[in-house]
This record gives C-alpha cells, structure tokens and sequence, in this order.
C-alpha cells in the first residue's frame, strides 16, 4: 500500500488499527510525522540510516540500519512505506514478547532460510557493537555470540533453529538482553 496522500483512506486506517497496536489517533500522529519526514511516502535505505545516525552519534549505525530496514521493507521493494513502518513500529514497540522474538528471528535471519547461522549473528551482532560505538565492554562479539550459542544451540549443529531461538530466549533471561530485544535499538 503506498501512501502517497495526506490522509489515510477509511480502509487502509482500518486495516492498520486490526493489524497493529496502535488507535486510529496514534496512527493518524505517526502517518503526520511520516510524511512530513518522507514527502513521497517512502522511506529509503539511507534516511532510515540517517535516522539511526541521529540517534548514535558516537557510533556507525549503518550496518545495523540496513539490517533492521531489510525487515522493516516487507514487500522488499528497497523502501518502507508508511504501513509497513507502523507494522514493524507497533511490533517492536508494543508487541507481545513473541512476536518481538519473531521478529527478532527474521533480523538475525539474515539469509531467510529458516535458521540462524552463527555468521549471521555474528554480523547483528558486530554491527550493533559498532553502532554503540562502545567496544569498551566486557565481551568481545565473537565472545558474546559464542556464549550465546552455548546456551541456544541445543543440538549442536552451529545453527539456530526457531525452536531453539525461542526457547532459549524463554528460559534465559540474559539471552534476551544479549540479543539487544529490549535495548530500544530498533
């Protein structure tokens, strides 16, 4: 659904108010923000890197950016639209725990096949180290990924499946905030 226009359609707002956690209010103050942001309804990859920039000065956010944007950009058309934004918004923001592991899931899943390699969390991870600007930290990301894996690799096969994923994100607390789900990043 592109949006393209200054307001909403009645179908469009009531398809987001089913589909999200937000009231028809919110949506209406976030669409506002969005297009005044983003005249053309569309948000491409480098003002959502620039967006992270703002929030990270010390830091280099655009690999995580561009990590949180290939999921934010549903239909992979290399840019978020406005439904695509308050979906992935109301998700990370207010969603339960999860869908916040599900869509945890999906960015660690950096090639789509269903698990999660440690390369793969090795990059997520490395990158948010490098948008924190802040290696100063006990663990190195090689260390946190291994200490990660250790808990979450149940079989042993140097791969997460979405099964181990979450289940080692319910039993261990710590791996929730290893994997940065509640540090406000996204």
């Amino acid at each position: 659904m592109g949006i393209h226009k200054s307001k909403l359609n009645k179908v469009a707002m009531n398809k987001l108010v089913e589909e999200t956690n937000f009231t028809k209010q919110e949506i209406r103050h976030w669409h506002d923000g969005f297009l005044q942001d983003c005249p053309t309804g569309k948000l491409t990859k480098y003002e959502f890197a620039k967006i992270y920039q703002s929030f990270f000065p010390k830091g280099d956010p655009t690999a995580f950016a561009a990590f949180v944007f290939n999921v934010f950009d549903e239909n992979k058309d290399g840019s978020i639209e406005f439904s695509e934004f308050i979906t992935a918004l109301s998700l990370t923001s207010r969603g339960h725990f999860e869908e916040k592991l599900e869509w945890a899931f999906r960015l660690y899943d950096i090639d789509n096949n269903g698990t999660i390699s440690r390369d793969e969390m090795l990059q997520i991870v490395s990158a948010i180290f490098r948008m924190v600007g802040n290696f100063s930290q006990e663990e190195t990301p090689e260390q946190k990924v291994d200490r990660i894996f250790s808990k979450m690799d149940t079989d042993g096969n140097c791969e997460l499946s979405k099964e181990e994923f979450f289940e080692g994100a319910r039993m261990d607390k710590s791996i929730v905030q290893a994997l940065s789900l509640y540090n406000g990043l996204v």
